[in-house]
């Protein structure tokens, strides 16, 4: 690594792969023959134009994006999708149901209510959100204008498979993927809508992702912003207004590094296991730190574990940034800790991470 720099176990903004970063340092003044940086281009002018429709035929090869489904660069966060989902969603019936698997997904739902009858069908609440509860496709409501779910719990460390992904039916499924997007291999059609926040795998803070099926686009409800209705984006190539032209830029450099120096998708999965496996395979046998999650839940990306003793658990976030893996103290809800280990944390961190694990283990045995 670069000298001075750390290990980011952040659980975004997350930290961004050295390939991307010097690149991007490299073209900070000039941009190709433009003569100006990305950050002073016009959204309007023909070079920022070809920044975002590489950007976009990256991801779609990267993803295997099928026919049918419109690509949008938006701003506001995951966050924003609480509410832009419902608004061009919910109207049809009027209602809608969710999975509730962490405090994202909790907030989702809120969010929903303000709009339609918007059901909880199942929920992991009652053991602290540590596990993947089962639909029952029987309690799904045919009607439904979707089924909403947070593939990846960022905070409870917990993760849907294709093996626990709810079978909706008719129904489009909507999942916020903003902790785990573009880690694996998906089968977008089995999505109606995907949303991601870009600061964990795609690129910096400030772009949100929205992949949409386009016979969703079109039907907002009619007291709806027009900021917030997709037909506004999807009509304007995501320029309506002045998209996050700099985070586009990056998220494109993200999918180069990710198709080029890394392989592509398959490769960057397998990367992404080896290094959790890593990670659970010392806390599974650790008599000092406990993971909060277990059995075939667990996520790839965010590892949560604990000591049991907050006083031991300060010590050793404060110790590890010493040592330089900073940002591993864990949420609030959890405690403890929480190594986030996205596509951009070289396995050689999570190597030095469970070292100083060991090391710390035999100190305070």
């Amino acid at each position: 690594m670069a000298t001075n720099r750390v290990y980011n176990f952040s659980a975004g903004p997350s930290m961004l792969p050295e390939w991307v970063l010097e690149r991007a340092s490299s073209e900070m003044l000039c941009y190709g023959s433009s003569g100006q940086s990305v950050m002073e281009m016009s959204h309007r002018s023909s070079a920022f134009e070809q920044i975002i429709g590489d950007c976009e035929a990256s991801l779609r090869r990267a993803l295997s994006i099928p026919e049918g489904y419109r690509v949008l660069f938006l701003q506001g966060g995951a966050s924003s999708q609480f509410a832009m989902v419902p608004l061009n969603l919910l109207t049809r019936s009027g209602k809608a149901d969710y999975v509730i698997t962490g405090q994202w997904a909790q907030k989702a739902w809120q969010q929903g209510r303000v709009y339609g009858e918007c059901r909880v069908v199942a929920s992991s609440e009652d053991r602290t959100y540590s596990y993947i509860p089962q639909v029952d496709p029987a309690q799904l409501d045919p009607a439904a204008d979707y089924l909403h779910i947070c593939y990846n719990n960022t905070i409870y460390g917990t993760t849907f498979s294709p093996r626990t992904l709810p079978v909706s039916g008719s129904v489009p499924l909507v999942a916020d993927m903003s902790s785990s997007i573009l880690s694996e291999p998906v089968d977008i059609s089995r999505f109606g809508l995907i949303y991601a926040g870009a600061q964990k795998n795609m690129g910096p803070a400030g772009l949100t992702v929205v992949i949409i099926r386009e016979d969703l686009i079109g039907h907002a409800m009619e007291k709806t912003p027009i900021m917030f209705d997709y037909k506004t984006h999807a009509e304007a190539g995501s320029m309506y207004n002045t998209p996050p032209t700099y985070a586009i830029y990056i998220c494109k450099l993200v999918l180069d590094w990710l198709q080029g120096p890394m392989g592509g998708l398959a490769q960057m999965a397998q990367r992404n296991r080896e290094k959790a496996e890593l990670l659970y395979d010392y806390l599974d046998q650790s008599r000092l730190f406990s993971p909060t999650v277990q059995g075939e839940d667990r996520s790839l990306m965010n590892v949560p574990f604990v000591t049991g003793d907050p006083a031991l658990d300060a010590a050793f976030v404060k110790e590890a940034e010493q040592a330089g893996l900073v940002n591993l103290k864990g949420h609030r809800s959890v405690g403890g800790m929480r190594a986030s280990i996205y596509n951009a944390m070289p396995i050689e961190g999570v190597k030095k991470l469970v070292a100083f694990m060991q090391a710390f283990e035999s100190d305070h045995r």
